[in-house]
Parts: C-alpha cells; structure tokens; sequence
C-alpha cells in the first residue's frame, strides 16, 4: 500500500503545541506529531542550547501584571508623561518584578524519501518562565529607558516559575523544497547544496538517511535594500563517540584505512568521516590528502563512488 503524502501544516502545529502539556522528556508531544502521521517515523532529532529573552512583569506574589516588559514599559512610560522617575517610582511602589523566558528549540525530523534533502523538519520552542530581577534596582535605578528595559547592574531576586511550561511552534521546512529555493538566491552552489549532492553519490546515502545525523538551520530576512536573504546551516546531532583525526602521523595504507572504518563505524554509516571533515567536526582536512594520496598509490579501500566525491573535493575543497 502506498504511503500518503506527508500533511502537517503551521496551523495544526501552533494548535498542537498550545493544547499540548509539556512533559520532562518531550514523549507527549513525540506522540502526538506521530499520531498525525503514522506512515512516517518521527523522531527527536536535537534539543538546542538553552537560551533566554525578556519576559514580562509580576507582582511579589507571582501575579501577572504584563506579559511584555518593553511593550509596557512603553506604555506605562507614556502614562507617566515620559518622566522617567514617575516611571520609577510606580515600579518600586508595587514591588515589580521582570521575568525572563528560558528555554529550547527542539527539533523533530521526517524521512520523506531516501535522498538527502528528502526530510521535513519541524522547530518548536519548549519554554518557560521565572523570575529575574526587581523591575527597579533599590541601589542602582536607571538612567534611561533603556537601562530600564535591561539594566547594567540588575538587582537578581531568589527565582521563582511563574505558570507551566509550554510548546510554541516556531517553524516547518521540508528541506528539499527549501534547498530548490535556496539556490535560486546563489549564483554559485551553496556549500550545504553541495553536501547534499555529495552525501546522495557516497557510500553514505545507501546505508543512513542524511537526517539520522544531521540538521537544518534556515536563515531568512530582509537586507537594507528590501531584498530576500536565504541561507542555511547544518548541524550534526549526533554525540557518537566518535575518534578524533587530527594528527594522522604519517599513517597510511591499512593503518590508515583500519582508522577511518573504525570512524565510521562509530558513526554509524560509510563515508563519515569525509562529511565530518567538510563540517570542520573532529576531523582534520590532512585526513582528506592523505586518504587521496593512498589511493593514487598503491591502496584501493574505498567505493569509485567516494573516490570521484573525495577527487572533487580536493580540487575545489569546500566547507559548511
């Protein structure tokens, strides 16, 4: 039976994410994506760094007063009649206090087909709140408004959450759409582009879905003059122990093979350690010129198909 077509909008992720309670290892909202679309495996791919943003306002008992901090500074600070110390002695007078939103982006891959850029991608934010600060300093008050907003020398507070976690949806890419768009914007292939096109004629492709290893990090804006910026990012998602190919010490022939498939082994996939090495991530480029050098001598240990990816690297090398 054929598989039906992979269906998950930005309407229907928002409204998941909303109604979706967060839970310590994310297996909830695993669950839920999956049961959207049972013919196609989901999986967690990365959980992002922790990061921060400015909140909103509370009282000392925990109660909302504003959602926004800039947005109401903004407002109040009109309320005042732009007097600034007004502004400061409504803040101290109700003991306010800012909070901060912390959280991750979590990304969720879809293998849609074979080929590399064959995936969709969906980005959600798992966020929550707590206390940060006092919204005025009883030492160091602020000067301007802007040191209002994020002040120099901010008087920290015990911290406290306010409310729940949650999800919020931040974005869908179904990346060899993206990457059909993207090269519209370059002139010359894109150094992911090419990634993608090496990984689908290695080694690589017939044995590990480009996504069990790697991710996306699309970029888009607006420049100065009203143009389209597109870009993207990869970023390898795996925490394999893999070995570290530095300093290869003159090692050649079946020394030098033995320690590329022990790489890939741990990898997990042949070929690994070339894409690594374009990445800049625990391999050195030497390890290209020396596999290139064995194998217009004497050793023959890899597939014709990565030899013709490893021979156009080393005539126009690259990196992503």
């Amino acid at each position: 039976m054929a598989k039906h077509a992979f269906h998950l909008d930005g309407q229907q992720l928002a409204t998941l994410c909303k109604h979706t309670l967060p839970d310590p290892a994310d297996a909830l909202l695993l669950a839920q994506l999956q049961a959207l679309n049972p013919d196609y495996p989901l999986r967690l791919a990365r959980t992002g760094a922790e990061w921060y943003r400015l909140g909103g306002i509370v009282d000392l008992d925990g109660n909302r007063i504003a959602n926004n901090l800039l947005e109401w500074t903004e407002r109040t600070y009109i309320g005042c009649g732009k007097n600034l110390q007004t502004l400061i002695d409504h803040a101290r007078e109700h003991k306010l206090i800012a909070t901060r939103q912390t959280g991750n982006t979590l990304h969720f891959v879809v293998p849609t087909g074979s080929r590399a850029e064959q995936f969709i991608q969906i980005d959600i934010d798992k966020t929550h709140e707590i206390s940060d600060r006092l919204l005025v300093s009883e030492h160091y008050p602020p000067e301007d408004l802007e040191e209002f907003i994020d002040p120099l020398e901010p008087e920290c507070i015990e911290t406290f959450c306010i409310g729940t976690s949650r999800y919020a949806y931040r974005r869908k890419t179904d990346v060899a759409v993206f990457m059909d768009e993207l090269t519209q914007y370059h002139l010359t292939a894109h150094p992911v582009q090419r990634f993608i096109d090496d990984w689908n004629r290695s080694s690589a492709q017939q044995k590990a879905h480009l996504c069990d290893d790697w991710i996306v990090r699309p970029f888009r804006h607006t420049g100065r003059f009203g143009e389209q910026i597109i870009n993207v990012e990869l970023l390898n998602t795996q925490q394999k122990n893999v070995p570290q190919l530095d300093e290869l010490n003159g090692q050649k022939g079946v020394a030098l093979h033995n320690l590329l498939s022990r790489f890939d082994r741990q990898a997990g996939y042949p070929f690994a350690w070339f894409f690594y090495m374009v990445k800049g991530n625990r391999v050195s480029p030497h390890s290209a010129l020396a596999v290139f050098k064995d194998i217009n001598g004497d050793f023959s240990y890899l597939p014709e198909r990565d030899v013709a990816v490893l021979k156009d690297w080393i005539n126009t090398p690259y990196s992503v």
